[in-house]
């Protein structure tokens, strides 16, 4: 595989810069730097240097007015001249699929696409441009944003590809697009019956059209070559040197494959891990074949952790398999799909508490929502202790389910896991899909809040990019690019810079236990930093948007670099 050429240039010099991140052989100094973090209270806390021993572990945080140290045996041996930047703790994205990530920059994307004329287009040019590839793969489609009111068809993706099978992933993870040679070499015809938790777009005569939604993909996607350990070791570097470009050094990996986790432990056995991941096995099944009877240790020093599983609930808005207590507005046939029963989900999640894991579920609607907070209120009573339960997207919940939160809250710990970002991707979807009288349960991270949940930021990447900035600026206003629309869309779920702040580091790093290791810039902890040219907590949203990340820190050791990269990018 071949990442594409736009981007080869950043993946390239970022991997090579990872590649020859020294390792501190004494003390460093960090200075000349305008610093802030979420302290243990909460609250934004300011310094002006730090140092850190040869572990990549933090000895000391200096504020204005002390005396820093000086150079030589007893001082410091090494300094990294801050410029007069700010300086945060690296940023953790709370929710992502890292090798998927990395396929997604590998592979066709159509996610900058406005119409389907323009991805079959794409398409066509891409099969043209490869045609040793027994398969098309690719994703990043969105019939939303094309405007199209339906689903796209195999015949319309044969006028882009008639000869090879072709499949393509949605925006969302949840539905798949094949083309006739892929549905033929699935054996998919109008006799396949519809799995459970899935459906099959069909056309009049009852034949696939093309789109699979939820388990129903598995149809195609158990006929698609599967990808190789070397596939799968380059799309984890190619991830993580887009996570470094973005200032992330840390990240939960939301349904780790047994592959998966053979690819984090390949690059952790190589050195050659640099992001924090955040473990979280696909399913119970993958739990024990990984984990076996409990969580993993913390490995590579504090680079990888198996700690928790991820369960599905229900599936996404935008195919219409969210779980709705009330039919969909624009499909009054529809209330979405569940994809457990609540029995089989108090199951699942008490089979992984057994085993201490800690448990993250998927559930986007509000019929989902109310099943799981009455799930983990019922087994809060068996299962004591720091649970912090996960809730992952909790995109409507309905306000009718919230006073179920602040008991749950105060048993076993929750999290809401949130992507602020999709609520300017979706904001004219899910109005089309709730209609006015359900909105306000959509998206409501301060609510959520204030019933006691800790809120922890991601991007869902691939879904969307994993830009933190971009989330920053949406959780202050609820506006995208173009500030549409004015005020904010249902403003009153806005939080404020030191929550937004927090939700991508400090609350991101408790949320997946690694709050004693990460997350802040404090003693003890992990040297894991960025130098950035905006303050978060001052500059107007719009730069926040525009951020310029100029260094990357891991543990001491510096991921990414744009001076440098600059350089590369010159070169002939």
């Amino acid at each position: 595989m071949k990442a594409k050429p736009a981007r080869v240039g950043a993946v390239v010099c970022a991997l090579a810069l990872a590649a020859q991140a020294p390792v501190a052989l004494a003390e460093t100094l960090l200075d000349n730097v305008k610093g802030e973090t979420i302290g243990a209270d909460g609250t934004v806390q300011t310094f002006t240097a730090l140092t850190f021993d040869d572990s990549g572990v933090i000895t000391a945080v200096y504020h204005a007015g002390d005396r820093l140290p000086r150079p030589g045996k007893k001082g410091y041996q090494y300094r990294i001249d801050g410029k007069g930047r700010v300086a945060l703790p690296g940023l953790i994205d709370a929710h992502t699929h890292v090798i998927d990530s990395g396929f997604a920059l590998l592979t066709l994307d159509l996610s900058d696409t406005a119409s389907l004329d323009q991805a079959l287009a794409r398409i066509a040019d891409y099969a043209r441009a490869h045609p040793d590839r027994p398969w098309i793969i690719g994703g990043g489609w969105n019939q939303e944003r094309w405007h199209l009111g339906r689903f796209p068809t195999a015949a319309e993706l044969d006028r882009a590809v008639p000869d090879r099978p072709v499949w393509l992933e949605r925006v969302d993870g949840h539905a798949g697009w094949a083309n006739s040679a892929a549905l033929r070499a699935a054996g998919i015809t109008a006799a396949t019956p519809t799995p459970d938790g899935g459906a099959i777009d069909r056309l009049p005569d009852g034949a696939p059209a093309g789109v699979l939604v939820d388990h129903a993909t598995a149809l195609v996607a158990k006929a698609v070559p599967p990808r190789s350990p070397r596939d799968r070791d380059l799309a984890l570097a190619t991830a993580m040197a887009d996570f470094a470009h973005f200032g992330i050094t840390a990240v939960a990996d939301m349904g780790t494959s047994v592959d998966d986790w053979l690819a984090f432990r390949r690059a952790g056995d190589a050195n050659r891990l640099y992001v924090r991941i955040m473990a979280y096995a696909l399913g119970t099944d993958t739990m024990a074949a990984i984990g076996g009877s409990g969580p993993s240790p913390w490995l590579y020093a504090d680079r990888l952790h198996m700690g928790g599983v991820k369960l599905f609930m229900d599936g996404a808005l935008g195919s219409r398999g969210a779980w709705l207590k009330a039919a969909y507005a624009d499909s009054p046939a529809s209330r979405g799909t569940p994809l457990l029963t609540e029995t089989q989900l108090g199951n699942l999640m008490s089979r992984a508490a057994m085993d201490g894991y800690q448990v993250a579920v998927h559930a986007i609607g509000d019929q989902a929502n109310a099943t799981l907070l009455t799930t983990i209120a019922d087994l809060s009573h068996t299962y004591h202790g720091d649970r912090r339960w996960r809730i992952e997207h909790a995109q409507i919940v309905d306000p009718a389910d919230w006073p179920l939160i602040p008991a749950i809250v105060a048993q076993a710990g929750l999290v809401a896991s949130m992507q602020p970002v999709h609520q300017t991707s979706d904001r004219v979807m899910a109005e089309a899909r709730l209609g006015p009288d359900r909105l306000r349960g959509a998206y409501a991270w301060a609510s959520l809040k204030r019933q006691g949940a800790v809120l922890a930021f991601g991007s869902d990447t691939p879904v969307e990019r994993p830009d933190p900035w971009t989330g920053l600026a949406v959780a202050l206003t609820r506006q995208d690019t173009d500030g549409a629309p004015t005020g904010g869309w249902q403003a009153q779920e806005r939080v404020d810079r030191a929550t937004a702040l927090a939700g991508y580091t400090s609350a991101a790093a408790w949320a997946g236990f690694g709050e004693t290791r990460f997350g802040r810039i404090a003693l003890g902890l992990r040297a894991d930093f960025i130098l950035v040219d905006t303050d978060p907590m001052t500059a107007s949203p719009a730069a926040i948007r525009h951020t310029k990340v100029w260094q990357t820190w891991v543990g001491g050791g510096k991921t990414y670099d744009a001076e440098a990269e600059k350089v590369e990018a010159k070169k002939p």
